[in-house]
């Protein structure tokens, strides 16, 4: 009897070792769907900037998060001997590379809105800070119930912040340090003249769509394998997350006009808002969270480039940042039991976790990015922004055309 326990113990522990592992490889292929995003949107002349912005700022922020990041978090080192780090079929090492994965999409949202005029050193350094401290401090409040915030907010409220997937720890977080970055930077040469709008094109719609495409398939292991184990796995999440996508594409296809750009966003816009309540909700109501979200995109991308004159590329702000706060708020709404979901949460909860995430993503910027521009600066000289960051940054340019 001893024996058979023994080897189900083993099966179990290495089935969620497989599980969780599948869903980090489903979140790091999510990396290219950032990169290719970023790619058919911006200019040709900073297509390469963007490629290897999205590749390098993964490589430091496994360092960061390695070294720092999981410690800050979850109070856990990877110091001791392997056969120590082995032990359940190296679960730990797994659940820790599946969570690294979130932390590095950190810079890649924030990736997309500084596009074209940032230069490549410092924004890697805050990268690595921001996944090394600011990240993982909010992180450990939420998913780990550090400095005993969840539990006050449980005696409070009667139910501690609910985020699933994070839609406030990772996409809100992501969208506010973007909007802190953006506003550091600064406009791109050109982009408006004598106060109004002037149209820079994406580049390149198969590889703006092929992003999306990517990372919509992808979020399924964002979503789903959230729950780290086998025995949590539910289709309530995946249904959830599909109803909550298919809603952005529709709602973003009626809003905006069959603007590609807004179609390939529309499903993100909905992915990002379900993260929170995927868990909980009924699918008509994760429908009803990404059309908003999906509204919501479309609707404050177009105030944010034309009203406000805030250049942010790719909107990452709204799609998000203030996507990822409707998710956080959204599931206090549509995970209560009156509204056909399972309950257990507190909407004042939610809005209290809402803002909090959104007040350590701005403090957390603008210490991090003011701190890097006063020493180093931000911006790209005027001729290298002209001439384009890749022969700037990288000399050499996406395309090689035979003479």
């Amino acid at each position: 009897m001893e024996s058979v326990n023994s080897a189900v113990e083993t099966l179990v522990q290495s089935s969620n070792t497989l599980f969780i592992l599948m869903g980090a490889i489903m979140v790091f292929a999510m990396h290219a769907g950032f990169a290719f995003l970023e790619v058919g949107t911006v200019r040709q002349k900073n297509q390469v900037n963007a490629l290897v912005k999205i590749m390098t700022d993964f490589g430091f922020s496994a360092v960061a998060y390695f070294f720092i990041g999981y410690w800050v978090a979850y109070d856990v080192t990877f110091f001791q001997d392997a056969e120590t780090l082995a032990q359940g079929n190296g679960y730990e090492l797994v659940k820790f590379f599946f969570l690294m994965t979130f932390a590095a999409a950190i810079p890649a949202i924030v990736s997309g809105g500084i596009a074209e005029r940032a230069q490549f050193w410092p924004f890697l350094i805050a990268s690595s800070l921001i996944v090394a401290f600011v990240y993982p401090f909010f992180e450990g409040i939420v998913w780990n119930g550090n400095f005993g915030v969840q539990a006050w907010m449980e005696n409070t409220f009667g139910a501690a912040f609910h985020d699933f997937a994070g839609s406030v720890v990772v996409h809100g977080v992501g969208g506010w340090l973007g909007l802190v970055a953006v506003v550091m930077l600064g406009i791109r040469k050109g982009r408006y003249r004598s106060g109004k709008l002037v149209a820079f094109p994406p580049s390149n719609i198969p590889f703006l769509a092929l992003g999306a495409w990517i990372l919509c398939i992808g979020w399924f292991g964002f979503n789903v394998m959230s729950a780290q184990t086998l025995d949590g796995i539910s289709g309530l999440v995946a249904v959830n997350s599909l109803m909550a996508m298919v809603g952005g594409i529709i709602v973003s296809l009626l809003l905006g006009k069959n603007d590609p750009g807004f179609i390939h966003n529309g499903p993100l816009a909905g992915l990002v808002a379900i993260c929170a309540g995927s868990d909980i909700v009924h699918p008509i109501g994760a429908l009803m969270i990404g059309g908003i979200a999906g509204a919501l995109f479309v609707w404050m991308f177009t105030v944010v480039q034309n009203r406000w004159k805030i250049d942010d590329v790719l909107g990452v702000w709204p799609l998000h940042g203030l996507c990822g706060a409707w998710g956080g708020i959204a599931a206090g709404i549509f995970g209560s039991g009156a509204l056909g979901g399972l309950g257990g949460v507190s909407l004042t909860a939610q809005i209290v976790g809402t803002l909090m995430g959104i007040g350590v993503a701005v403090i957390g910027g603008v210490v991090v990015y003011g701190g890097i521009k006063a020493v180093m600066g931000l911006r790209l000289g005027e001729e290298e922004e002209f001439n384009g960051a890749d022969l700037a940054i990288h000399k050499i340019e996406s395309i090689s055309i035979d003479s």
